[in-house]
């Protein structure tokens, strides 16, 4: 009996053929399959990527820039209402896709085209329904403006095409073209000798005719850049916007004063961003608050 205990005691726990061939198994193949597992997940990333089989693609991929700064040129000419059409607008309004209107179709652009051009250009800026806003991208606010009035009037619109807004050196121009006529007429005119000289020379005529024509070309560019930036929020008073021409409005405003005025749009207030989104250089967008607080006063 003790012989028998003393022999069982020295015997390991695997006694029969099945029992081994388990422990085989959890011992030494299913680590095996899990190791297979792991380097599998591991490189799976480097199969199934961008890349996957060409290793300089991969690296190039690895290595791409993070993002990228496009330089543009301010002074290119503005592309036409068709042009942004086919590039921009076509992909939805073609087809009449995401409840786009059809191009063409009247019965579908009717009732928006009652709703005015302010309001058609402030949608396609600022973002309707499915469409993203069209801000910023490619083109700019006044080519955007541009083709909402192609599509408009392809659908029985009759919108003017917007125009660039006018800079200071166009206006000056044109300031200059209006006096060159008016100082070329007494040029022209002949005056009998005795008349001359009873009538006295005002030397201040001219300096008085200068100092009237630079207010009104500042009111030109002024009005230009409304009418090509600032008019999408100001016209409607969309988010919070002191509406043009609206006194009760504007008042808490211009008592702070037109420098106060001026530095918050520069930098951006509220839902409206630096300078309203506009490229014009800081006399110029004075000029354009200067518009629009004259029109409130």
């Amino acid at each position: 009996m003790s012989e028998q205990h003393h022999e069982e005691a020295h015997t390991g726990p695997i006694k029969k053929p099945k029992q081994l061939l388990l422990a085989v198994l959890f011992a030494f193949v299913v680590p095996i399959l899990v190791i297979i597992g792991l380097v599998k997940f591991v490189t799976s990333s480097e199969t199934t990527g961008p890349g996957a089989g060409n290793p300089e693609m991969a690296k190039a991929v690895r290595l791409q820039k993070v993002g990228t700064i496009e330089i543009r040129d301010a002074n290119r000419p503005l592309r036409g209402g068709e042009e942004v059409y086919k590039s921009q607008c076509a992909a939805c309004h073609a087809t009449g896709a995401a409840g786009a209107p059809k191009f063409q179709d009247a019965a579908a652009w009717g009732p928006r085209l009652k709703l005015g051009l302010e309001t058609l250009v402030h949608s396609s800026l600022a973002g309707k329904g499915a469409m993203a806003p069209q801000g910023g991208g490619e083109f700019n606010d006044t080519e955007i403006a541009r083709g909402v009035v192609y599509m408009a009037n392809a659908a029985g619109g009759s919108f003017p095409e917007p125009k660039p807004p006018a800079t200071a050196a166009d206006a000056a121009g044109a300031a200059s073209a209006d006096a060159a006529p008016a100082a070329a007429t007494p040029a022209a005119t002949t005056v009998p000798a005795p008349v001359a000289a009873a009538t006295p020379a005002n030397p201040s005529v001219p300096a008085a005719a200068e100092a009237a024509a630079a207010p009104a070309a500042a009111s030109n560019v002024g009005k230009g850049i409304y009418d090509t930036t600032c008019v999408v929020c100001h016209s409607s008073g969309v988010a919070g916007a002191p509406k043009f021409g609206d006194k009760a409005a504007w008042a808490p405003f211009i008592a702070q004063g037109m420098d106060q005025i001026v530095a918050k749009a520069t930098k951006g207030v509220g839902a409206m961003p630096p300078k309203g989104g506009s490229t014009a250089s800081d006399a110029d967008f004075k000029a354009a608050i200067q518009y629009m607080v004259d029109a409130a006063k």
